[in-house]
């Protein structure tokens, strides 16, 4: 599924691609390059909001660890 946004910053109109219907997750704008956490249902955007650097990072760990467990569940 495609969906798109529009930065709220620089009102740039950006695709992403998603395999679900809902997305939870940082998106970074590809013009002005800002980050922003996003929630997507059915390719429309509810929650558009600023990320900042930590919480970027505190996302990519908690995202680590439940790729770690769900693998472990795999074996």
């Amino acid at each position: 599924m495609l969906a798109t946004i529009t930065c709220p910053e620089c009102n740039a109109e950006g695709r992403f691609s998603i395999l679900e219907q809902t997305y939870e997750g940082p998106y970074k704008c590809w013009k002005c390059r800002q980050l922003f956490y996003i929630e997507l249902d059915g390719g429309d955007v509810k929650t558009c909001r600023l990320l900042g650097d930590e919480e970027f990072a505190r996302l990519q760990q908690v995202d680590k660890l439940k790729r770690k467990f769900k693998k472990g569940e795999d074996d």
